[in-house]
């Protein structure tokens, strides 16, 4: 038998290469798991986390309403303050009106034309607003007010100018000062005072009340942070036998951090309604005070509310620390986390 084959069985042997190829057999590993696989593992890895944070948070709920409190008590103290000072602020009148430029006219000026002036200083630049008192009417007021009626009636004529009180967009010096200086120049403006003396003062009462603000919020927000972390830091050290089981067998540091965030984060959203709560009712518990002391002297006047806009930035920033510090207390304790 020859140990070579025909070309005619060679022929039948041998594949053209026309002819089709069978499929190769794909593996299973080649590609991973689509996106739409990967998006559904992360969601219910996150909704298993929240849920498992929630139920751990409810097996102690003495415990953790009153951690929630000590939070909103502290978030409390510098919004209630800021709310105050606007309160305050609404009371006494704007700042803006505080710091006025009373322009004085001269006496043949007619309302007429303090009109017309009033109008050109209102379209001004720097300018928020401006009143025309006309003569008639400032000794009207000055008569009022200084109990000089009688004697103000034997003057053969009024002896008060025009007046046009100009209302500056904001309280500072130099500003006022150059609004002060072109308004002098306007005609018919004899002269144009301004208390630069009350300015100096009250921008040095608005600077020391934004510095004792601002303290206060820096120390009650790392008293805040202090609060959750140590709280995490406990949940931490109950659950640190789960922890390194869960690293032992390839837990990821943010699979294991997770579950801790949540639950910072729903401290916060706790210590944030509740300090919505408290700020509500201790503002409406001390309006009926206010409001019988504002009846005392013939005035109208009530606190205002918490400010919807006021009360959801409070949540948010409450839900934000309570996150951050639970960020802080797992870093730092995650590397004592590893399995030995």
């Amino acid at each position: 038998m020859s140990a070579t084959r025909s070309p005619k069985v060679a022929e039948r042997v041998a594949p053209k290469a026309s002819d089709p190829q069978p499929p190769k057999k794909k593996r299973d590993d080649d590609d991973g798991p689509d996106f739409a696989t990967l998006f559904h593992a992360w969601v219910e890895s996150h909704r298993a986390s929240l849920l498992d944070s929630l139920k751990r948070l409810g097996k102690q709920p003495i415990g953790s309403f009153f951690t929630c409190m000590v939070m909103a008590v502290a978030l409390s103290l510098p919004m209630g303050l800021s709310l105050l000072l606007s309160n305050v602020e609404r009371l006494g009148g704007s700042w803006q009106r505080a710091a006025q430029i009373s322009l004085y006219l001269q006496l043949e000026a007619s309302p007429a034309e303090g009109q017309a002036l009033r109008e050109q200083i209102k379209a001004m630049p720097g300018v928020a607003d401006a009143e025309y008192i006309g003569r008639e009417q400032a000794l009207e007021e000055f008569q009022q007010q200084s109990g000089l009626g009688d004697a103000l009636k034997e003057l053969p004529e009024n002896p008060l100018p025009g007046v046009v009180l100009v209302t500056p967009d904001e309280v500072d010096k130099p500003t006022l000062e150059a609004l002060r200086q072109r308004l002098s120049e306007l005609p018919k403006v004899q002269q144009a005072q301004l208390d630069l003396v009350w300015v100096e003062r009250l921008a040095a009462i608005l600077k020391l009340g934004d510095r004792f603000v601002f303290g206060l919020t820096v120390l009650l927000v790392s008293a805040l942070l202090l609060v959750i972390g140590n709280t995490i830091r406990l949940h931490i050290e109950n659950r640190r036998t789960e922890i390194e089981v869960i690293k032992l067998v390839g837990g990821t540091d943010s699979y294991v951090r997770r579950p801790f965030l949540y639950m910072g984060a729903l401290y916060g959203f706790g210590a944030g309604v509740l300090s919505w709560g408290v700020l509500a009712f201790g503002l409406d518990w001390l309006n009926d005070a206010v409001v019988g002391l504002a009846g005392l002297y013939g005035s109208d006047f009530s606190l205002a509310g918490v400010p919807a806009a006021d009360g959801l930035s409070l949540l948010l920033g409450a839900v934000l620390l309570g996150y951050i510090g639970a960020w802080i207390a797992v870093a730092r304790h995650l590397r004592e986390l590893a399995p030995k």
